[in-house]
Order: C-alpha cells, then structure tokens, then sequence
C-alpha cells in the first residue's frame, strides 16, 4: 500500500485512490488483504519493541548507581558546607538547614563497595547530627 501526498496521484495505473482523513490518498493494490493482516500484527509488535527499550532505560548499572551516590554525596558536604558559613557569619543559616535536610532526606542508591557505603554513612551521620542540633537549638529559643 503506498501513501500519497496532499495532491492524491496514484502510483499505479490500475489501483483506484481512497481518500483518507487529513486529504493524502491511500492506493489499494490487488493484494490488499495481506497488507492488512500485516498492519493488524505490527502495533503488538511495535509495542513489544517499545516496552523492552523502556524496561532497558529502567535498569540502572553499578557504575549509575555509584555515580549517584557520590552526586549524593557530594551534595550533603556542600550543604553542609554553606551551613558552617552561615553560621560564620553569624546567620540562622534556616535555609542551608532546610536544604541540608532536603538532601539528607534523598534515597541513597546502594553500593557494593564497603568503603564507600561506609564514607556516605559518615557523611549522612554529620548531616543528621547537624539537624538535630539545630533542632535542640530551635526548642531552646
């Protein structure tokens, strides 16, 4: 089956045009009943082929899942990081402490390697320990 443009020539000679929506003009060869019994197979197929890239897309490598931790990481020790200057300057410092607790609060991918796991664990300890300070420090008030 061959699609045409807007202007509607058909290609072969002896196939009659059937107008579709949008004005292209469809052209029906003799064997027009195979055709549409592959059309009919190809969206299950198409999908199949859809979910498995999605299914591929979901799946995370090591190497993702270490990247992020470390991203993770890396963020906690820059909150904590714009907390002690704001307190060195002698501010509240509220929003370093709502960002530092935003980030504390982000899923930590596992990681296999132990050293790792066990430097984030220090670094999630620091955070938490700097909450809760500003936590005794809040009541206090």
């Amino acid at each position: 089956m061959k699609v045409n443009g807007p202007s509607g020539a058909p290609a072969a000679g002896g196939s009659r045009p059937t107008r579709s929506a949008g004005g292209f003009s469809v052209s029906q060869a003799s064997g027009a009943a195979p055709a549409s019994a592959a059309q009919a197979t190809a969206p299950a197929s198409s999908l199949a082929g859809v979910s498995a890239l999605m299914a591929l897309q979901g799946v995370e490598t090591a190497t993702e899942r270490r990247r992020r931790a470390v991203r993770r990481g890396s963020s906690l020790l820059d909150r904590l990081d714009e907390l002690k200057l704001a307190m060195l300057s002698g501010e509240a410092g509220e929003g370093a402490l709502e960002r530092l607790g935003r980030t504390l609060r982000e899923d930590r991918p596992e990681d296999p390697d132990a050293e790792l796991t066990g430097l984030l664990e220090q670094i999630d300890l620091r955070a938490a320990v700097e909450l809760a300070k500003a936590e005794v420090r809040r009541n206090a008030a």
